[in-house]
């Protein structure tokens, strides 16, 4: 199994952190999306979209789509809840992450860490949608120890990738102390170095 991915995307790395868990046997191929690696015609052919990360297995299909490469790698193992509303629950923090966190939080660090653009120069509003997003994990997880049931769940994976580093992106986890809990639980869990 091939995994096409940037190691500096949280999306990708989620990936990469399941295979690493579950010891799937993996070649990382590093593509540089600012390079315009992932518009080639050999890698369009995988990926019509040409985003990463994108899974070519050895029988020639592909995946793409971070959390559904992650549902289907994690399919039968611990990391996806065996109670079946414990699981929707789960894939309910997953479509949540892709529509109401990364595009404000992951946003924000690529313009910050990629694009060299000053805090000041960042869209308010994706700033105040940021906040909004991390606010609703803070209340979220004052109450629970984790996104879905007891236990680390691909919720917790895929909303790690880019809460760890949201200060990278100017926004402020002093304030969230649930947050930082979770945060050094899940990085335990995965074996990842702390973020600093």
């Amino acid at each position: 199994m091939r995994i096409y991915g940037d190691s500096n995307s949280g999306n990708c790395l989620k990936v990469k952190w399941v295979c690493d868990k579950l010891a799937v046997l993996y070649e990382w191929i590093e593509i540089d999306t600012r390079k315009g690696e992932t518009r080639t015609p050999q890698f369009l052919q995988m990926n019509g979209a040409g985003q990463v990360p994108t899974v070519a297995f050895d029988d020639g299909r592909t995946l793409a789509q971070s959390n559904a490469i992650i549902r289907y790698l994690a399919r039968d193992s611990a990391l996806i809840p065996g109670d079946a509303f414990t699981a929707a629950k789960m894939d309910e923090w997953l479509f949540w992450e892709q529509y109401s966190h990364e595009p404000y939080i992951a946003v924000c660090r690529f313009q910050l860490v990629y694009l060299g653009k000053d805090a000041s120069e960042l869209d308010p509003e994706k700033v105040k949608r940021g906040y909004a997003a991390l606010d609703r994990m803070e209340q979220h997880l004052a109450a629970n120890r984790f996104f879905a049931g007891d236990d680390v769940s691909l919720a917790d994976v895929s909303l790690l990738a880019y809460t760890r580093v949201a200060h990278e992106g100017g926004f402020d986890l002093g304030r969230y102390a649930a947050i930082r809990r979770w945060i050094g639980e899940a990085e335990t869990f995965l074996g990842l170095p702390k973020v600093r």
